[in-house]
């Protein structure tokens, strides 16, 4: 009889196991949305089934799954990807990367000519002393280990980076003006392979700033050299987006050509009133080394005005030796008469965002470190000048000085006319050239360009459903798998079965960017779920609180 009941117990018990602990063919089913699958073709009614944080089926699925969402009469597409990301410090503070994730991003792209590794001893000490508002420890040294570092940490959205041409030559010459002698470049070589076998996706520039600006064109194709040997990426802010600006972008085509390397034109511009009839050439010198062989694109934020720092506004040769020796330099009377008079002064020798913004009325100041400056936020540099009784460029000297930092500016310097042409061009994808925010905390110390919290929304709502100035397959591709493929990353840009499930559903009829250069901490809406390596960061247009984020590594990653 004991056997008996022994039998009839295991027997129920597997019954029971079979009833209750019956797997689920999908984690999640995202049904009936219109798919945009990031390949530019006509969007389709389908489901989307989700499993171990990839795509495992497209069609008419059964709703097996844990989590079941319905997507009628909604765009259902890849994650975005944001080509040139400033969260590096932004993500520190607060991994969920709030103001991206709620437009759609998942792979923030970081590292313009700056990186956050290699660093050596003096580069970690700087760090420290530059810090603003965002305090954090350096627990880091390469660039692979600071990636690494974040993921630990907890993030919401994916992150990449290039490794910095400025970086590499700082930590192997400094912050001289000269060209580096054949064992320093040999270092900066060495760096820059040992970053890409860490999976840096490429190697970046950015030529209008000081110590950068000091690297000639046979440094930058060295480095570049080393981006093709891992079948990287080279991605310049070029030497001039104004008075120079085609004798920059050839210098970018050069580069490319000896290197033989995929290249990329950051945040695609032509600056300065009297520039802007300059963009029909930059266009037709691009396509014509594209029609070449080339493998030259862009990137580009869809508004008339870039934001940076007052350094943009000085010299060079006033930078040199790093941030504490301009500031002392900028004490020097017979030095601040100089910096005055060039600031001031047309040239075609040096990027001078002071002139090209046209009159200081057009300057923003945002970002200070100083408490005892933070109420000029907001105001314009001709405002400030005005209440201090100075010129603006005096004005601009002794903000430098008295907040011992660059100050954060916004220069109005483009026209619509010709950010609504770049948006057609097929080979230019989307960046926010911004840290990834959110309307709390210590991000509220400061105020930023309105492209942190707008962007991505900003395309697909002004751009495509008002304007229709592409389709909204097209601006999806622009998003997705355009960056992706020219990153040659590993499953990530497109809906296919076995992809990364990076994935946003979002409605076409209300997405819309809020954010004004006035008002700029204000999230953008309509983007309702989010998805990234499968996991909800984003449920009916709120943070989940989940940081699945992973480091998403170039071609030349060595496992």
């Amino acid at each position: 009889m004991r056997k008996v009941t022994l039998f009839i117990c295991a027997v129920l018990l597997i019954v029971s196991a079979g009833t209750f602990g019956h797997s689920k063919t999908y984690d999640v089913v995202i049904t009936s949305g219109e798919i945009y699958d990031g390949s530019g073709g006509a969007s389709y009614v389908a489901d989307v089934g989700i499993k171990d944080g990839y795509i495992t089926a497209l069609g008419q699925l059964k709703p097996d799954a844990d989590v079941v969402i319905d997507a009628q009469g909604l765009a259902v597409a890849p994650g975005f990807i944001n080509m040139l990301s400033w969260a590096n410090e932004s993500l520190i503070e607060d991994g969920r990367s709030q103001s991206d994730i709620r437009q759609g991003v998942t792979l923030e792209v970081m590292g313009e000519g700056w990186s956050m590794g290699p660093l050596n001893k003096k580069m970690k000490r700087d760090m420290r002393q530059s810090q603003g508002d965002i305090k954090f420890s350096i627990e880091w040294t390469t660039l692979g280990e600071y990636l690494e570092y974040l993921v630990k940490k907890g993030v919401s959205t994916n992150i990449a980076s290039f490794v910095g041409a400025t970086t590499v030559r700082v930590y192997a010459v400094g912050y001289e003006d000269r060209p580096p002698t054949r064992e320093e470049l040999k270092q900066m070589r060495k760096l820059a392979g040992e970053a890409m076998q860490e999976g840096a996706l490429g190697v970046s520039s950015a030529l209008i700033y000081a110590p950068g600006c000091y690297a000639d064109n046979d440094e930058l194709t060295a480095l570049a050299e080393v981006a093709s040997k891992y079948d990287g990426m080279y991605i310049s802010h070029i030497r001039s987006e104004g008075n120079r600006l085609l004798e920059a972008l050839d210098e970018l085509i050069t580069i490319a050509r000896k290197a033989n390397v995929t290249a990329e034109l950051y945040h695609m511009k032509a600056a300065g009133k009297s520039n802007w009839d300059k963009l029909d050439a930059m266009i037709e010198r691009i396509e014509k080394a594209r029609a070449e062989g080339l493998k030259i694109t862009a990137d580009m934020y869809n508004y008339t005005a870039g934001a940076t720092g007052l350094d943009a506004a000085m010299p060079p040769w006033v930078q040199e030796g790093g941030h504490q020796a301009w500031v002392q330099r900028l004490k020097n009377p017979k030095i601040r008469k100089r910096v005055l008079r060039e600031m001031t002064t047309p040239t075609d020798e040096w990027e001078n965002l002071y002139l090209l913004a046209g009159t200081p009325e057009n300057i923003l100041l945002v970002g200070f470190k100083n408490k005892k400056l933070k109420h000029l936020t907001g105001k314009t540099l001709a405002e400030v000048a005005r209440m201090r009784r100075k010129s603006p460029a005096a004005t601009a000297i002794d903000l430098v000085i008295e907040d011992n930092s660059r100050v954060g500016t916004v220069y109005f310097l483009m026209s619509e006319e010709n950010v609504k042409r770049q948006i057609k061009l097929p080979w230019v994808s989307f960046c926010s050239d911004a840290g990834s925010l959110a309307p709390e905390g210590v991000f509220l110390k400061s105020n930023v360009h309105p492209r942190a919290y707008g962007s991505f929304a900003r395309l697909l709502g002004k751009y495509v459903r008002e304007e229709k100035l592409i389709t909204l397959a097209e601006a999806i591709r622009r998003l997705t798998s355009l960056p992706a493929d020219n990153l040659k990353l590993d499953r990530r840009g497109k809906l296919e079965k076995g992809y990364y499930a990076d994935i946003v559903i979002f409605d076409p009829e209300t997405i819309i960017d809020h954010a004004t250069f006035e008002k700029p901490h204000q999230y953008a809406t309509g983007m309702i779920h989010v998805f990234v390596n499968g996991t909800q960061v984003l449920k009916d247009g709120k943070h989940t609180g989940a940081k699945p984020g992973r480091v998403v590594r170039g071609p030349g990653w060595k496992k």
